[in-house]
């Protein structure tokens, strides 16, 4: 099936079947393992004219011993393509923090790429915590 190519401007045109977004926390960081917190699936043929937008947060207690953390954007699952990563930010055990980050995948295959926003939490001895998550895809 070929998608429809974009045709028109933004004005008056609902552009709603190109945001994916979840708010679905689907893990925790155990010790200091890379896991995956949020995760969306790009649903159907899109005609794709960049990419993919994504936009992520995410807000966790850090489990003991933990002193940074890494957060990724990733495509297809914990060992996937990197879209973005932070590098280590500091933190410090029992702290609640939150994390952001962007990125963008300009080569998506479509329908049905997935996106995942994943956790490290360095040197933690017991597990993180992540309370609330948003991970949000743009076909643009």
């Amino acid at each position: 099936m070929t998608a429809n190519p974009i045709q028109l401007s933004a004005e008056g045109v609902d552009l709603s079947p190109r945001v994916f977004r979840s708010a679905t926390v689907v893990g925790s960081p155990a010790t200091s393992a890379e896991v995956v917190v949020a995760q969306i699936s790009i649903g159907p043929e899109l005609a794709v004219g960049l990419g993919v937008l994504l936009f992520a947060y995410a807000t966790l207690t850090v489990g003991t011993d933990g002193t940074s953390i890494v957060t990724r954007l990733r495509r297809d699952s914990l060992t996937g393509t990197v879209i973005k990563a932070s590098g280590a930010t500091n933190a410090t055990a029992a702290q609640l923090v939150d994390r952001a980050i962007q990125g963008f995948d300009a080569t998506p295959t479509l329908p049905g790429e997935v996106y995942v926003l994943t956790l490290t939490v360095a040197a933690a001895s017991a597990a993180s915590t992540v309370t609330a998550t948003e991970l949000v895809g743009i076909v643009i």
